[in-house]
């Protein structure tokens, strides 16, 4: 009913020339585009960057101990360290061990012997200069071969809230095996990275650890990436960054 009350309404305000027609369906979309930019993706726009305007222009990517590109920063979480582990404990994840003689045979002998190793460590990238602060994992099968993973380094401060403002690089290890670029030992990522940004986000979302969530533009769309072990990867580009409540 509805539909047919469109159709007429339509056929009144649509004149029955031709040229007189073509003219008005013009107008009605330009219209209805003034109206997708005005209401909807101007204001995303200014969201992402009037949220926090020290990331529009700040590095993206982060790079290996080489100096090779590795993962795009594609997630941040707003709240103090203890907060952090609070919330990621309650969502299910668990720190990284840092990386040790010790670690490093363990981590071997869990992919060789398919032992579970459910807080194995994580190779160091860096960005501005500096190796990841947090790191936090989730194991998959029986084995550290697979792994859900994030690393998290301090930035700005988040300007609303004046809070801790850490971002970070989630992405999902697929396979153990040896860089394409270096031939070092190392884990292949899983090529969808956004999945694995928006497996932590729901995580802390369904613990009730997210208070609030805004985006900022990250690498942009892109969809020939590749990281500092060679593996393809693709994105939308977003930043997505959780508020944390307060302890």
């Amino acid at each position: 009913m509805k539909n047919h009350k469109l159709k007429i309404y339509l056929r009144s305000i649509i004149p029955k020339s031709t040229a007189t027609k073509r003219n008005a369906i013009v107008l009605i979309s330009g219209v209805g585009l003034y109206g997708l930019m005005a209401y909807g993706l101007l204001p995303l726009l200014w969201r992402h960057y009037e949220r926090n305007p020290k990331l529009e222009h700040s590095s993206k990517i982060t790079q290996t101990a080489d100096g090779i590109p590795g993962d795009p920063i594609n997630i941040g979480l707003v709240g103090t360290e203890d907060e952090i582990l609070q919330a990621m404990s309650k969502a299910g994840w668990q720190p990284a061990d840092p990386v040790t003689f010790h670690s490093s045979v363990k981590i071997a002998k869990s992919v060789l012997l398919k032992h579970p190793y459910p807080t194995a460590p994580m190779s160091k990238l860096l960005f501005d200069g500096r190796k990841q602060d947090l790191a936090f994992e989730q194991p998959v099968g029986s084995s550290a071969t697979q792994r859900h993973h994030v690393r998290f380094w301090r930035s700005e401060p988040d300007p609303e809230t004046n809070r801790p403002l850490w971002v970070g690089s989630a992405t999902f290890d697929r396979s153990a095996g040896v860089s394409h670029l270096t031939g070092q030992i190392t884990h292949h990522i899983e090529a969808n990275i956004d999945a694995e940004r928006d497996t932590v986000l729901n995580n802390l979302t369904q613990a009730q650890q997210v208070t609030g969530e805004y985006q900022v533009t990250g690498v942009g769309t892109t969809f020939q990436g590749h990281n500092g072990g060679g593996d393809w990867y693709y994105t939308d580009g977003e930043m997505k960054i959780a508020i944390l409540p307060r302890q």
